[in-house]
């Protein structure tokens, strides 16, 4: 099915299947005056990960959560536990040589036994299961690229096969299957972690911004509510708030979209993505062997699809549009009966695609950082945890060199480095040239956004964004990023001003949602 001749979109809440399947959680704020070993930035995968690395090695640790933990990005995953980042192994072989590519895989396949391991230990319901992976070919010409990915990946030790059948309803033109990797509830799996984590003089803090690291013997971490003082810090807050190795230049954004539909029959055993531009991505929920229908007879299993995955400075197609695709694409492969939940999420590529989990900079010799996942956290995620309590604990990680922040890789980041940065100035310089061309008199009969849309105007020499709720009322805020000054575009779909630039989002009245801002949009007065 084209995306011409594709149907309007159910529009369910745009709620992640995870959130909605979890009860949410209340952990008190900081109060000012702690003293911990490790001071965690961040309660994503990465942050608690970390977090019960360190406890479990004898630190005593405070998580310090802006919001409510698990709910960011981690709340809005695929979910999938798996050492297989769609066609990286030949590339990583051939930009950083065989052995730190090893390492990199290494570290992941760890990252699943870690897991595993926890599940079993604390008796997690996550519904945790082993499971194939797949990366298929989306055309004949990618079929050479997927024999090379196997070949690299088989040399480096990855459970790796060439096939030319999946257990998907339509035909492949041949796929790399990785063997014995996982899917799970991530939500569940860490709220049992955050569990474990708090008590005994560690600690969990939800509503607690950090809002500035002052690094030495001890660091100091400066909240809304007071400081924490540590003799190490984490920053695992998606993108790093702290940035003084300019970060905001060496990874970019990019986001993607997820339905949860039901499909007539069951949905397809085993985990996939696809070599198209942009890439799909398919697994099934709840990975268990069988699925009993509820009393109405409709099994609860669910299929999630998604895709869609694009840079947020590039123009042209709406989010909900984004999700229209991805319900064509849905649609077009199999009996889609309804759409239960749909969610975005943005991811950090770093230039070289490597992720970087180490010392934060080179003067900071206490402050630590995981990010740039480019999508693969809940592996990347934790196995960041794992080497950031090695480095911490022991001064050493065995995979550590490969995720190096400090590494210098001309070959395989200096062309990107050159391209994504254009694209920001681009946008940055545009968009100011577009906001002085704007006016309140382009939509709505008063001269306002129609109710439920939101645009940036131009009004006093200031660029605003102007959102119109269903009831009429209009709300205006700065369209100024506080980050680096790049102004935000609306979200139609999910109602939130969105970063071009470097990923922050803001709800329609200004609050932050994820950063690297820290703080909101200005309210403005009309």
């Amino acid at each position: 099915m084209s995306d011409d001749t594709a149907p309007a979109p159910e529009s369910p809440d745009p709620e992640s299947l995870w959130l909605a399947t979890t009860p949410t959680t209340d952990y008190d704020p900081f109060e000012d005056g702690l003293d911990v070993d490790v001071a965690v930035v961040g309660g994503g995968i990465t942050g608690l990960s970390t977090a019960i690395e360190l406890k479990e090695a004898g630190r005593s640790v405070a998580v310090l959560e802006s919001d409510r933990i698990i709910e960011s990005t981690t709340g809005h995953t695929t979910a999938k536990l798996t050492s297989q980042h769609g066609l990286c192994y030949d590339t990583l072989v051939s930009e950083f040589g065989e052995e730190r590519a090893r390492q990199y895989a290494e570290a992941n396949e760890a990252a699943i036994d870690t897991v595993e391991r926890r599940v079993e230990e604390f008796d997690i319901d996550c519904d945790f299961r082993r499971t194939e992976a797949y990366t298929y070919a989306a055309s004949l010409d990618d079929v050479s690229k997927v024999r090379d990915e196997v070949d690299a990946a088989q040399r480096l030790g990855l459970p790796a096969s060439y096939v030319e059948e999946t257990p998907l309803p339509y035909d492949v033109d041949g796929a790399v299957r990785f063997d014995e990797q996982a899917a799970f509830h991530p939500r569940k799996y860490l709220l049992s972690i955050a569990d474990e984590i708090h008590g005994e003089d560690s600690y969990v803090f939800e509503e607690t911004r950090a809002l500035e690291i002052e690094p030495g013997s001890p660091c100091r971490v400066k909240t809304e509510r007071g400081e924490v003082v540590a003799d190490d810090v984490v920053v695992a807050t998606h993108f790093p708030f702290f940035d003084r190795a300019g970060y905001f230049a060496r990874m970019h954004p990019h986001r993607a979209y997820l339905l949860a539909v039901r499909i007539d029959g069951s949905p397809p055993a085993g985990m996939y993505y696809n070599t198209a531009s942009p890439p799909a991505t398919i697994r099934r929920y709840p990975v268990t062997e069988s699925a009993e229908p509820d009393e109405a007879g409709e099994s609860e299993e669910l299929l999630i699809v998604g895709g869609q995955s694009h840079k947020p400075s590039v123009d042209g197609v709406a989010t909900s549009e984004r999700y229209r695709r991805c319900e064509a694409f849905a649609r077009a492969h199999f009996d889609v009966e309804s759409i239960e939940y749909r969610w975005s999420t943005m991811d950090y590529s770093p230039v070289d695609d490597v992720p970087f989990i180490g010392r934060i900079d080179p003067l900071s010799e206490h402050v630590y950082v995981g990010t740039g996942f480019k999508g693969w956290g809940m592996t990347a995620g934790t196995a960041a945890g794992m080497i950031l309590a090695d480095l911490i604990t022991e001064g050493e990680n065995p995979w550590a060199d490969v995720f190096d922040p400090q590494r210098f890789t001309p070959t395989a980041s200096a062309k990107r480095f050159l391209e994504e940065n254009a694209k920001v100035g681009g946008s940055f310089v545009g968009d100011r040239i577009k906001s002085l061309l704007a006016s309140l008199e382009a939509r709505g009969s008063d001269g306002f956004p129609d109710p439920g849309d939101g645009r940036v105007v131009r009004r006093t020499d200031q660029p605003l964004g102007v959102y119109r709720d269903e009831d009429g009322t209009t709300h205006a805020v700065s369209a100024t990023c506080p980050h680096m000054g790049c102004l935000v575009r609306w979200n139609d779909a999910e109602r939130t001003w969105d970063c071009p630039c470097h990923g922050s989002r803001f709800t329609h009245d200004g609050e932050v949602l994820s950063g690297p801002a820290v703080e909101g949009l200005l309210y403005r007065r009309l």
